[in-house]
């Protein structure tokens, strides 16, 4: 006979503060919905004071002796509360790896407009990888590659700066540079 899962399955906790009956301490600090400490009182007499204010009763800080409960809309307090975390995600900015690519063989207004597609990048906070592609006798040149990836370097020094070096992968030269 197969058993059902949520028969043997712990309750599950609730995240979050407690409210109302949930809180299970008998005598509780009590804050009215004006922030004024009315002191310490029995958990009846507390949930008696918040139904008589229509609010609810929630645990503020549960790890003492006497726990701090405060009368409150606790609807509106978890909406706050989301509006508040979705706020802080808004305000983080994350910063993305840019790829340039390049040839040895690049000339100078070429190297001119990726310079000015780095510095963008880096002005609005993101890591540049520059990519140097090697194609078939190129490879012989590998020199050229290294020096036009100095000269990178050395023109984006006090904007960026280098988080990985300059390396020969397969036919590609990378480097990565983050703003400072």
């Amino acid at each position: 006979m197969a058993r059902r899962p949520e028969a043997d399955a712990p309750p599950k906790k609730q995240a979050g503060p407690r409210i109302n009956e949930e809180i299970r301490a008998a005598k509780v600090l009590l804050i009215d919905e004006n922030g004024e400490k009315q002191g310490v009182m029995p958990l009846a007499a507390a949930l008696d004071a918040a139904r008589e204010a229509s609010m609810d009763l929630v645990e503020v800080s549960a790890g003492q002796e006497t726990p701090v409960v405060k009368i409150l809309d606790y609807g509106k307090l978890r909406f706050e509360e989301r509006k508040k975390k979705a706020a802080a995600r808004k305000k983080q900015k994350s910063s993305e790896l840019k790829e340039i690519k390049i040839r040895p063989n690049i000339d100078t207004h070429d190297y001119e407009v990726k310079a000015r597609a780095i510095a963008r990048f880096f002005e609005e906070g993101d890591k540049v990888k520059i990519t140097l592609r090697f194609r078939g006798r190129e490879m012989a040149h590998q020199h050229l590659g290294m020096e036009l990836l100095e000269k990178v370097k050395k023109d984006f020094e006090e904007t960026a700066k280098v988080e990985l070096e300059p390396k020969l992968e397969g036919k590609q030269m990378t480097m990565v540079l983050a703003p400072r």
